[in-house]
């Protein structure tokens, strides 16, 4: 990829004029430069941009920290990945972060849905692996790469297309002194921009696809069970649901392509098929190591050469499949589909009103009433969030005591200025034990309480109060 990028620099300022390569070499440097460096460092916060991720923590969805955290310490990752959920009903997921130590793992809500802990695990280790792997930072470079070679062939092939009656006048007045050997080195630059662009798009998708069937290997080893990848493979790739937000760009992030639509030329594609991908893991077998999937691989694809790297295969690492979890016949489906969906709700800061028939309500943060009858049993529930905004105007509008008369003191010359220091006063609330609760801070930041929260007491992200809870 680097020797189509500079090559094609080099060769465009060669057709401008004779000695110029080193010049086009240059100006190729600099925007592959800075194009990296701005990837490099906001590459991250781009695409979670991009793709609406938004950060969750532990109390949010404990069996997601915890199939996280398990594959953390399999794989040896020095911290703790943040974890992302992104509201869309389509089953995808990817990995982010230049480094192990500053990983992002983010998935779908469609994904939390529909797959049990196994399968979740399995993608979880696929992403995980990628990480591990170094695959983000590789595919970041290949793309900026890639984005640097369509750039400037754009450039160039739009500076002939709006310059081409000078460029022509140029070269025929020059012919008598080497015009002809500029006209033939535009020539093979036009060739070039052409051609440059097609070929970086080819190795781009097969490094990915490459990469892809690496983590596919390293996630299988560190589960310990293949049919985890495989069976969530087989749902992703059944769904027709395309991530409403990916694009062209961050499509090679996902485990699976992110379109409803995928093309069935592999040279064009940036993951392997699915169904190559399933055959290959459930033909391991009973043991598991990059030789077994290098095997499977080998007689799925009918190849000799496979994908995994002479250093993984020479290590020998081995591990027996070991049996599926039977946590994930505790959780039905239905289950499994609400919990999401209380996920990004809580996400959003919706307000959560357990009642006494078992039933809880769930209200938008927007909601303007004090109460709000049970659909089930029509008990009157009151909104903690509209009752305390409801004390605080009415706290406003009292009329406040008069303040005696001090007398103003000078400020001494060079002495600093008193400043006022906000209220910190802890807020306390109570709650019962087992249940869901939202309530908001006096600066108006939403929190919500699930069933497992324990601590005594919390700290608002928004005005650092303490909340005491009791």
């Amino acid at each position: 990829m680097a020797l189509v990028l500079f090559g094609l620099g080099a060769v465009i300022g060669e057709a401008y004029f004779q000695g110029g390569g080193i010049f086009g070499f240059f100006i190729a440097f600099c925007i592959w430069a800075v194009m990296t460096l701005v990837a490099y460092f906001q590459g991250d916060n781009i695409l979670l941009a991009v793709s609406g991720a938004k950060k969750i923590e532990s109390t949010d969805h404990p069996e997601l920290f915890n199939v996280v955290e398990e594959m953390k310490i399999a794989s040896g990752l020095p911290k703790m990945p943040d974890i992302y959920i992104i509201n869309d009903d389509s089953m995808n997921a990817f990995a982010a972060g230049r480094k192990p130590d500053k990983a992002i793992v983010a998935v779908t809500s469609g994904l939390l849905a529909r797959l049990n802990r196994d399968e979740l695990q399995g993608v979880i280790a696929h992403e995980v692996a990628h990480i591990i792997n170094r695959d983000v930072l590789l595919m970041t470079m290949v793309s900026i790469m890639l984005g640097a070679i369509v750039m400037i062939a754009q450039v160039f092939l739009r500076s002939l297309w709006y310059g081409g009656g000078r460029s022509s006048r140029r070269y025929s007045s020059d012919s008598k002194g080497g015009g002809q050997g500029q006209a033939f080195m535009m020539i093979i630059a036009i060739v070039l921009a052409i051609l440059a662009p097609i070929l970086a798009q080819l190795i781009y998708f097969a490094v990915s696809r490459r990469r892809e069937y690496l983590a596919d290997a390293n996630g299988a080893l560190l589960t310990r069970y293949p049919e985890g990848l495989a069976s969530a493979l087989e749902k992703l790739g059944s769904s027709r649901v395309p991530v409403a937000r990916a694009n062209k760009a961050t499509a090679s992030m996902y485990i699976v392509n992110p379109f409803a639509k995928v093309s069935l030329r592999e040279l064009t594609s940036t993951h392997p098929a699915t169904e190559e991908r399933i055959r290959i893991l459930r033909g391991i077998g009973g043991n598991i190591s990059y030789n077994a999937y290098q095997a499977a691989w080998g007689s799925v694809s009918g190849k000799k050469a496979g994908h995994i790297p002479g250093s993984a295969l020479a290590a020998g690492e081995t591990h027996a499949v070991r049996a599926a979890d039977p946590r994930d016949k505790k959780k039905s489906a239905r289950q499994q589909a609400r919990d999401a969906g209380d996920l990004l709700r809580k996400v959003n800061q919706f307000i959560f009103l357990p009642c006494v028939c078992g039933l809880r309500v769930k209200l938008p943060p927007d909601y303007k009433h004090d109460s709000v009858d049970c659909p089930k049993c029509q008990r009157t529930l009151t909104v903690p969030v509209a009752q305390m905004a409801a004390i605080a105007v009415v706290a406003e509008n009292l009329p406040q005591p008069a303040k005696e008369a001090k007398p103003k003191r000078r400020r001494q010359r060079g002495a600093p200025a008193r400043r006022e220091v906000p209220d910190r006063a802890p807020l306390r609330i109570q709650r019962k034990s087992g249940e869901w609760m939202s309530f908001k801070c006096t600066c108006g930041k939403g929190h919500t309480l699930s069933p497992s929260f324990s601590l005594n007491t919390m700290t608002c992200d928004k005005c650092d109060r303490t909340i005491e809870v009791g």
